[in-house]
């Protein structure tokens, strides 16, 4: 099924028809990457970056189907392919692969905003996302540069006009190293491998960002307790089953009806890639199962620090959430290029995904979204799918805007020996979503109904201090959202409420939705 890749001079050249399946071979288990990824004794570094450099413009601008040969009909994957000119892969104005995508993505622009469209597209070059998102594991197998403790964080200004910092947990998975250690959100950093004190400055940021994100080996974090207790622990960087479910609970309204909410701040696959049901699954069936027996009437789903991810799990969510009287009616169609539109039943991808048979049974009132700019992709596809269909309600601040999704293509060359060397996974727009009444191109987010401060020092749960639980059960109380009340700012420390510093919340998560049904299917066709 794969072509070789031979190599004259410095340039990789196509020998022959380049399959499909060599740049769609996305099915991975829980070492994305070959065996011996680092052994570059018969492909050099320079080789293997032309060769990722021609593979990845063939896919996005020729052809995925066969390399792009000579008389080729053409089946070009990206989105925007029609707004990029000509360009040459290997020319010295691109000293790498990710320059000559980032040269890619700037020439299909939005006329709304006179911006580029695509601020999306990258290469994942080691399969650690892949392997996160598809399977629903992280794995530090071969993620030297790309550490994952398990917790994301936010530096808040200790007082107002002060140039001190405090660190505060925005989240942990239950499942990671940080949160088997007991760190989770309301907890504060005091201290980052001996150093207790920061400032608002780029080198005690960095400090703090490289040893929590980045770091290849342990780090040592004092933590403080929402009760004040303390502890010190060591951190290692382990591989676990992500658990995407953040919190949940159940809440009784004034009227006595029953509120479920829940938080979710990863959409790691619910179906793995040999088929079985992974640990996301498992912990969102426990949580709906707990919401059906409880007879909840109204849902709150706290989605501000999720980026997206895999389209399977968006449609389990909405295929839970909406009536039964939308089983079997349109949940999303997609939007490809021209090409790809036209070619629909010989590439195998899909038009329009259905809510199945068993869609439903919650009965709900209405279904609250708490979001935030951090609320991308996979995220905003949920909700917007259900809006035909149920009362849908957003609190917090306007979503991050990304309309568009991707196919995982997996980009591998062949040493001249004849064995494979992965490359990377392409991650470059391939589609548009819009929902049953045809909405989608929120480019520049989705607004939300109600505004809400996001205090990040408030434990998961607390309908007194949290800003955006407190809006929504007055609104199910009362039948309203409270009056608008003058903005505080958001450096500002408001009764022991904080906010994080503007523009400084380090999430380091992934933000988009990949379908990688598609990126099997594409990937079973040969032209």
């Amino acid at each position: 099924m794969y072509k070789k890749l031979f190599y004259t001079g410095t340039k990789a050249i196509l020998a022959g028809a380049f399959c499909a399946g060599m740049l769609a071979s996305c099915h991975k288990d829980n070492n994305p990457s070959p065996s011996n990824p680092n052994d570059t004794s018969q492909l050099s570094a320079s080789l293997a970056e032309d060769s990722l450099k021609y593979l990845m413009y063939q896919i996005m601008q020729v052809t995925y189907g066969d390399g792009g040969r000579t008389g080729s009909t053409g089946l070009p994957t990206y989105f925007w392919y029609t707004s990029v000119p000509a360009l040459d892969p290997f020319s010295s104005t691109y000293p790498n692969a990710d320059t000559l995508l980032n040269v890619m993505k700037r020439y299909a622009i939005n006329p709304a905003t006179s911006a580029p469209y695509d601020h999306y597209s990258f290469l994942d070059r080691n399969g650690t996302l892949t392997n996160k998102l598809m399977n629903g594991v992280s794995s530090r197998t071969f993620a030297a540069t790309n550490s994952d403790f398990g917790l994301e964080y936010a530096p808040v200004l200790a007082a107002a006009n002060s140039n001190q910092v405090r660190l505060y947990v925005l989240y942990a998975d239950k499942n990671s190293p940080a949160g088997k250690a007991g760190i989770d959100r309301g907890c504060e950093i005091t201290s980052v491998n001996g150093t207790t004190s920061f400032t608002n400055t780029s080198s005690s940021l960095s400090f703090v960002y490289n040893a929590i994100l980045k770091s290849t080996s342990t780090v040592t974090l004092g933590i403080k307790r929402a009760d004040n207790t303390t502890f010190t622990t060591t951190l290692n960087p382990v591989g676990y089953d992500i658990n995407p479910v953040l919190f949940d609970t159940v809440y009784t309204a004034n009227n006595n009806t029953k509120v479920g909410y829940f938080g979710l701040y990863t959409f790691a696959s619910v179906i793995n890639d040999k088929g079985q049901a992974t640990f996301t699954k498992t912990a969102l069936d426990k949580v709906f199962a707990r919401f059906a027996s409880s007879g909840i009437k109204n849902l709150i789903v706290d989605l501000r620090y999720n980026g997206g991810g895999a389209t399977t799990t968006a449609e389990y969510l909405d295929s839970a959430i909406a009536p039964s009287s939308a089983a079997g009616k349109t949940m999303y169609t997609y939007k490809y290029n021209d090409k790809l539109t036209a070619n629909l039943k010989a590439t195998g991808l899909t038009e329009t995904v259905k809510f199945p048979v068993g869609t439903g049974g919650l009965a709900l009132n209405n279904v609250f979204f708490i979001t935030s700019s951090n609320t991308a992709s996979a995220s905003e596809l949920t909700l917007n799918n259900l809006k035909p269909y149920v009362k849908v309600l957003l609190v917090g601040e306007k979503t991050y805007g990304k309309p568009v999704g991707f196919i995982d293509f997996n980009i591998s060359a062949y040493n001249p020996s004849g064995s494979k060397k992965y490359l990377a996974d392409l991650y470059a727009i391939n589609f548009a979503t819009h929902n049953a009444a045809g909405t989608g191109d929120y480019y520049t987010g989705i607004p939300v109904d109600k505004d809400a401060i996001d205090y990040v020092n408030v434990p998961w749960g607390s309908t007194v201090n949290d800003d955006n639980l407190k809006k929504i059960m007055n609104y199910i109380n009362t039948g309203s959202f409270p009056t608008a009340r003058a903005a505080q700012l958001s450096t500002e420390t408001i009764g022991g409420l904080r906010t994080a510093i503007p523009n400084a919340k380090p999430l380091s998560s992934f933000n988009g939705m990949v379908d990688y049904r598609l990126s099997k299917e594409i990937g079973k066709r040969n032209f």
